[in-house]
C-alpha cells in the first residue's frame, strides 16, 4: 500500500526559514519538532505523537525497526544531513554518490533517502523497478533547484533556440544542468541533447557541450556555471546571466550572439553566504590558514580560496591532510562539524561565524525518519518518490551522457 503526501512539493523556499536555525554554534543542536515548528517552518504535516519525541526517544525505536527490516532497506545520508540523522545512515556521501550507490543495491527493496527531493527523484531515476524510494519529509525540497522551474526552462528555450538559428553544423546551444535539478529539469536535457553534471565534473561536462554546439545554457547554478566557465577559458563578456523573470531573459542580440555561456540566474543560498572579507578575516587570525570552498561559492571567494572542490572533494581533502593544518571551509555547516570532529588533530572551522545549516536538507529531522520506518512495519510506504516513465526516460539518458564522460 502506498501513501501519497497530500502536501504540495512547491512550498516557497526563502531564506528567512534558513536565518531560522542560524545559531552561533555554542548551543548547535536538535530539538523536538515542536519546538523546530514553533520557528515558523513550513513542513510536511505529521502525526501528532511524534512533535514531543527527542532526538534521545527517537534513537531507541530507530535503532529496533533498522534491526528488524535488515536488507529490505538501506538509508542513504547526504553530508549535509543533521548528526542526528546522519548517524542513522548505512551510507554518506554527495547526492550523486548516494544514487549512484542506490542504483547498485539491487538487494534493498527500500531506498530511504535522507536528503532533499531532487537526490531521491535521481534516485529513483536510477534505481530498478523492483525498488521504492523514499523521502522522509516531502517537503525536503532545494532552494537551488526550485529557482529553475520546468516551465519557465521550457519557455526560455524556445525563445533562445528561436533566436539563435545556427547555420553552422553544429547546434546553436547545448543545455548542461547541475545534478541540484528537478527530474523534469534533467529530462528537458536529455530530449535537446543535453547531459547533466555534478561540480566534480562539469569542467568534463563543458567540453562536450562544446563538442556538439556552438553555445551553453548552465541550469540552475549562475556560480558554479561562471566558475566553470572561468576555468575552460571562457572570457567574461562571452558569459551572460539568463534571468527568466523579464523578457528575452535580460539580455540583448548582440549579448545573446556574443555569449558563448548563458548562465540561468540562480544560487544555492548557503554557499552565496561565504564572502571575500571572512576570508581575510581567517587570514587574519591564522597565517596559515588553508581556505577550501565549494565551487557554488561566488567567483570572487573561489578565486580567494586555496582549494576548491565538491563536497566529496572537500571531505577526502580533509581528511588526508597533515596533522596539525588549519581549514577555513565554505560550505555547509553539519559537513564542517563532521569533519573537525573526525579530524581533531587538525583546526577546522566554518568561514561564516554565525552557522547557518541547510535550510531545506535540515527538515529531515529524526522524527521524520521513525515515522516512514514504522510505516513499513505497519505495512505501509509512506512518501514514495515516483517520477513518471517519460521523464524518468530522458533524465535517463541526461544521466548517462555524464555517466559515460
Amino acid at each position: 500500500m502506498v501513501i501519497k503526501s497530500s502536501n504540495k512539493i512547491e512550498i516557497p523556499i526563502t531564506e528567512l526559514e534558513q536565518s531560522a536555525f542560524c545559531q552561533d554554534g555554542s548551543n548547535y543542536r536538535t530539538r523536538t519538532l515542536e519546538e523546530e515548528f514553533k520557528s515558523g517552518v513550513r513542513w510536511q504535516k505529521i502525526p501528532t505523537r511524534y512533535l514531543k519525541l527527542s532526538p534521545e526517544e527517537i534513537q531507541d525505536s530507530i535503532a529496533e525497526i533498522k534491526n528488524s527490516l535488515k536488507n529490505r532497506i538501506v538509508v542513504l545520508g547526504h553530508h549535509y544531513q543533521r548528526e542526528d540523522v546522519i548517524k542513522y545512515s548505512d551510507i554518506q556521501g554527495d547526492s550523486f554518490l548516494l544514487s549512484k550507490l542506490a542504483s547498485e543495491m539491487q538487494n534493498s527493496e527500500i531506498i530511504i533517502f535522507c536528503g532533499v527531493h531532487f537526490m531521491a527523484e535521481t534516485a529513483e531515476i536510477l534505481s530498478n523497478d523492483n525498488q521504492k524510494v523514499i523521502l522522509p519529509n516531502m517537503a525536503a525540497g532545494c532552494s537551488m533547484a526550485d529557482m529553475a522551474s520546468f516551465t519557465q526552462v521550457k519557455e526560455s528555450w524556445v525563445q533562445l533556440t528561436s533566436q539563435l538559428q545556427s547555420k553552422s553544423v553544429k547546434k546553436p546551444i547545448i543545455p548542461i544542468t547541475y545534478m541540484n535539478s528537478t527530474a523534469s529539469i534533467k529530462a528537458h536535457c536529455g530530449k535537446n541533447d543535453g547531459i547533466v553534471c555534478t561540480s566534480s565534473n562539469a569542467y568534463k561536462a563543458f567540453d562536450w557541450a562544446f563538442k556538439k554546439g556552438e553555445k551553453i545554457l548552465f541550469l540552475p547554478d549562475q556560480h558554479l556555471g561562471r566558475n566553470t566557465a572561468y576555468d575552460y577559458g571562457i572570457k567574461e563578456e562571452e558569459i551572460s546571466i539568463w534571468d527568466p523573470y523579464v523578457p528575452n531573459g535580460g539580455l540583448s542580440d548582440l549579448q545573446l550572439s556574443n555569449s558563448k555561456v548563458i548562465l540561468w540566474k540562480g544560487h544555492c543560498s548557503v554557499h552565496t553566504r561565504f564572502t571575500v572579507q571572512q576570508i581575510e578575516s581567517a587570514k587574519i587570525k591564522f597565517p596559515d590558514v588553508n581556505i577550501l570552498v565549494h565551487p557554488e561559492c561566488t567567483n570572487e571567494v573561489v578565486s580567494m580560496a586555496d582549494f576548491v572542490g565538491s563536497t566529496e572533494y572537500i571531505k577526502n581533502t580533509i581528511d588526508n591532510a597533515p596533522a596539525k593544518s588549519k581549514w577555513a571551509i565554505g560550505t555547509e555547516i553539519n559537513l564542517v562539524k563532521r569533519l573537525a570532529n573526525t579530524n581533531k588533530d587538525k583546526n577546522i572551522f566554518c568561514l561564516d561565524d554565525m552557522i547557518c545549516p541547510c535550510s531545506t536538507m535540515y527538515r529531515v529531522h529524526p522524527a521524520y525518519l521513525l515515522w516512514v520506518l514504522e510505516g513499513l512495519v505497519a505495512g505501509y510506504v509512506i512518501n514514495q518518490i515516483k517520477v513518471e516513465e517519460e521523464v524518468k526516460d530522458y533524465a535517463k539518458i541526461a544521466l548517462q551522457r555524464m555517466l559515460d564522460l
